[in-house]
């Protein structure tokens, strides 16, 4: 059997991205499924493990947009990627967050969500990097219906037919009939009947602090949260350094890390490479199955 060309990013080259990466390439679960291929920048003295730079922002940009171009042509069947930092970037005077938005941009690719992946559970994100103040407005209709299209098709992908889907409220007590926040009944709701209207298996707004637990013990496949911390607090509660995010929605397979810089620990060789493993097998296996068996 052939095995796919992965693409391992290093990331922010400040941080435990490097030693993660190799970490991986070299690992016997990894090297079983696919055949690694490490994209890293040029040696840069101005680059200093541990500490934020333009310049390791700007490495980061560009082994990022090789292996997208890679991927684009065909030379690699998959990215994953090790962690960037926000603030390398914007010292680098680039305009973008992260790899989400990078990612969409130079695949031409504006509806993308970030999807969690872990054996205990998985969580996509409807906003992603917005203040928290900011949220209520971000959430429009357009933005939470497309979403849940591509989190169905995302779903179907890992081998779930008619995922069984929950949506958080965004309000405590999903908003309590209007008491607590009227976005809950206004937006979310709303959503839901059209979600269902068109044969997606969507319950909703269910309140935030109930959900995930819900979703933990089987009752649902996959829940949309409405903002980054609401989703993220489960997933690393329940999988730090296992679980897997993945870019859907992109025309390329992309997994990364649910993790950080950690540049208190970068150049240490301490890093613990599990979420890195974990995200390159998962790349493999949707590579090679195009679809995951079913997890029930």
């Amino acid at each position: 059997m052939v095995l796919p060309r992965i693409a391992i990013t290093v990331g922010d080259p400040a941080g435990i991205g490097p030693e993660i990466a190799a970490k991986a390439a070299t690992d016997p679960s990894v090297l079983a499924v696919c055949n690694p291929v490490i994209f890293a920048p040029p040696h840069d003295a101005a680059i200093r493990p541990g500490e934020v730079s333009a310049a390791a922002g700007r490495a980061a940009y560009g082994t990022i947009v090789r292996a997208v171009e890679a991927a684009q042509r065909g030379e690699v069947h998959a990215v994953a990627t090790a962690p960037v930092n926000k603030l390398a970037f914007a010292q680098a005077g680039l305009e973008w967050k992260g790899h989400t938005d990078l990612l969409a941009h130079l695949c031409g690719t504006p509806d993308v969500a970030m999807l969690f992946h872990s054996p205990q559970l998985k969580v996509v994100l409807i906003t992603v990097h917005v203040p928290l103040s900011e949220v209520p407005s971000r959430l429009t209709p357009q933005l939470v219906d497309r979403t849940i299209d591509l989190t169905v098709a995302a779903m179907r992908q890992f081998g779930t037919a008619r995922p069984r889907l929950a949506l958080a409220g965004l309000n405590p007590h999903a908003g309590e009939g209007g008491v607590i926040g009227t976005e809950d009944d206004r937006v979310l709701a709303p959503a839901v009947a059209r979600a269902r209207a068109r044969g997606v298996d969507l319950t909703g707004p269910i309140p935030g602090d109930t959900v995930f637990v819900r979703a933990s013990r089987g009752e649902f496949d996959c829940v949309l949260a409405c903002y980054h911390d609401q989703g993220l607090i489960p997933v690393k509660l329940l999988a730090f350094g296992t679980a897997v995010n993945v870019t859907i929605g992109l025309p390329i397979i992309r997994t990364s890390v649910d993790h950080g810089t950690a540049f208190d620990i970068a150049g240490k060789g301490v890093a613990d490479p599990g979420s890195m493993i974990a995200a390159v097998t998962l790349a493999a296996q949707m590579c090679t199955a195009k679809a995951l068996p079913k997890e029930k």
